[in-house]
């Protein structure tokens, strides 16, 4: 497969799961732990090695365009505090100089039309796509073994990154069908949009991580909406199936749905007993409540 330079976040959901939390914030500025969801996933496309950061934003998503931008006040405030370490640490999340790109999805049209509305920004080259509500915690990032996987595929390949999850739950998620295996990667037969039970053709789902060709950007400008009068990625990526080679990564590590909030609350769980610097203090914590919720 070429290189991978591009990466685009769709950011412009309401985030209705979590009003009023997002009312005036966007949820992708949501913090796990002390990092917003969405620095979170830009941190797994830089250590992938992204170079483009492509930002398809909505309205009042200003903020984040001003996360990944210089506080001049702030920095001058812990400047004259002598607050190094935390200056260096916030400096070390910029991005380099021209590497982002903001771009609005006008109308909340999908998942799909929000990635044609960056057709521009991403040209004609393949890209990664990754959704900001979907956490992977891993040693190394998802993208990146998405990835080294794709180092060993013809230059026309598409790779999704799919977890199993239990049969009686896949008409909730996009399902592929297993074909051909190599290991923890497979050919894909089939993708279909949240099936019924008992007639999904697996029950490894899409987890929110994507690395596709520019020619599905053709077929999204023509694609019609699908269901919730939306216009769906997993149609278009069905149709480009006919014309070039999809596979499927199992990935190694956890996914959290920070779209819900039980996963929301799980990761941020997770995220921090994985900190050494207060792990111990927040497993004490933990342990207090259950026991006073178990009455001990």
């Amino acid at each position: 497969m070429n290189t991978v330079r591009k990466a685009v976040f769709p950011v412009a959901g309401l985030g209705t799961r979590f009003l009023p939390a997002t009312k005036a914030m966007p949820k992708e500025m949501l913090p796990v732990v002390d990092r917003p969801l969405i620095q979170h996933v830009v941190d797994e496309a830089r250590e992938a090695g992204i170079e483009h950061f492509i930002f398809v934003t909505g309205r009042n998503k200003a903020v984040i365009e001003d996360h990944f931008d210089r506080q001049f006040e702030l920095e001058m405030t812990l400047l004259e505090r002598q607050k190094h370490k935390i200056l260096d640490y916030l400096n070390q999340d910029l991005p380099v100089p021209g590497s982002t790109s903001f771009t609005r999805q006008q109308e909340p049209l999908g998942l799909g039309h929000a990635v044609w509305c960056a057709r521009e920004l991403i040209g004609h080259e393949p890209f990664a796509l990754l959704l900001p509500d979907v956490l992977v915690q891993h040693e190394q990032g998802c993208l990146a073994q998405m990835l080294e996987a794709a180092r060993e595929l013809p230059g026309d390949a598409n790779i999704v990154a799919v977890e199993e999850v239990p049969h009686e739950r896949v008409d909730q998620y996009g399902v592929v069908g297993i074909g051909e295996r190599k290991g923890k990667m497979f050919s894909i037969t089939s993708m279909v949009e949240k099936p019924p039970v008992g007639r999904a053709p697996s029950n490894l789902i899409l987890t929110g991580r994507y690395i596709l060709q520019p020619e599905i950007l053709k077929i999204l400008s023509t694609q019609e909406r699908g269901a919730g009068g939306e216009i769906q990625l997993t149609d278009a990526m069905i149709q480009l199936a006919r014309q070039q080679p999809f596979y499927g990564l199992q990935f190694d590590g956890r996914s959290f749905d920070c779209g819900s909030k039980i996963g929301f609350l799980a990761a941020n769980v997770s995220y921090a007993l994985a900190r050494p610097d207060i792990a111990p203090g927040f497993r004490a914590e933990i342990k207090k409540i259950l026991g006073d919720l178990n009455g001990e």
